[in-house]
């Protein structure tokens, strides 16, 4: 029913469904704040792990959904779409930011580790890509080395967290990541309630927006890869967007920055699920070069923004980073690439 729906409708859909998205990750932000608190895992961890898992819920449904359908182009342009777009959130969150360049203020060992993973993952897809198609039970040899590779580098980051070899300079504008008191006496079963049902209402979101966009797709002609870089990879990112900026804003810089890295990374596994629901065959196979592109420049933009965590400049063009003015020019030539080239 829902895949027969009117174009009209099926836009209606679509906006109702980014407008549960960004009202549910406005307030995922503080529950995960403060479940990083009340637990004990600190910032970086949480913002990785809670809160990077949870608002790319909504996508890895609509990826897994549309590849089981046999769209596999939505499927992996939503993800690869989702990660270039999350990375200019930061971009955009540093313009919010007004004391300092966001991250010379958000110095974490944690976020630059977890940067150094999302350039691991992104490199396994470019590798996928560029490989014949070998499958085990239609499913591609790179997929299982994609999801060991996330799981061996969450450990990696924890371990370089608690055992870290070095440090980066403290300045009078970093932000250090301190649990607050009455977080901690907050009811942990709440919270893991609250969380829970954000959760749910993101999945089913998703799932919904796979509907409405493999309409769009069709009926407007716009194509899978278009529709997935550009429209859904946006729309389930909105919790990305409200979470980081209501993050900063509660001077939370280290979980706004570990939530942006930490769901990018989780963001390749949608290509790793969406492989495994994609019954013809392996999916890396079945993608355009418009996909490829994005993946490319994601991995680009990713390189950038960890020279900057790295490099750490307290003020640069328009008082924001230099990472930052090259990511809104990254992504403005990517989007103005891909409608050009149809």
């Amino acid at each position: 029913m829902l895949a027969t729906m009117p174009l009209t409708v099926a836009w209606v859909l679509f906006a109702g469904c980014a407008a549960v998205i960004g009202v549910a990750g406005t307030r995922l932000a503080g529950v995960v704040d403060h479940l990083a608190d009340r637990t004990g895992i600190g910032e970086a961890v949480a913002g990785a792990v809670l809160m990077g898992a949870v608002t790319s819920l909504s996508g890895s449904v609509l990826s897994v959904s549309a590849a089981w359908s046999g769209r596999p182009e939505l499927a992996v342009s939503n993800a690869v779409g989702g990660i270039a777009v999350q990375t200019l959130f930061l971009a955009i969150a540093d313009l919010a930011y007004r004391r300092a360049n966001l991250e010379h203020a958000a110095a974490s060992i944690g976020n630059m580790m977890q940067g150094a993973l999302l350039m691991a993952q992104m490199s396994w897809l470019l590798v996928a890509f560029a490989m014949p198609g070998w499958t085990i039970a239609h499913v591609h040899v790179v997929t299982p080395l994609l999801l060991g590779s996330y799981l061996y580098g969450v450990h990696l980051v924890r371990r370089t967290q608690t055992e870290a070899m070095w440090a980066p300079a403290s300045t009078r504008e970093t932000r250090v990541d301190e649990p607050e008191e009455e977080n901690k006496r907050e009811s942990l079963r709440r919270l893991v309630v609250v969380f829970l049902g954000l959760a749910a209402a993101l999945g089913v979101t998703g799932w919904l927006l796979e509907r409405s966009a493999g309409v769009i797709a069709a009926e407007t002609g716009l194509g899978q890869a278009i529709v997935g870089t550009l429209f859904t990879s946006t729309a389930t990112s909105l919790p990305e967007l409200v979470t980081t900026i209501a993050a900063v804003r509660n001077g939370a810089l280290t979980l706004a920055v570990a939530g942006i890295i930490g769901g990018n990374a989780y963001d390749t596994l949608f290509a790793a699920f969406s492989d495994v629901a994609y019954l013809d065959g392996s999916i890396y196979q079945a993608v355009s070069e418009s996909v490829v592109f994005w993946t490319a420049l994601g991995a680009l933009m990713t390189a950038v923004l960890l020279m900057g965590l790295i490099r750490r400049e307290e003020r640069g063009p328009g008082g924001i980073g230099f990472e930052s003015v090259a990511l809104f020019v990254l992504y403005i030539g990517g989007v103005v690439t891909v409608v050009a080239t149809g």
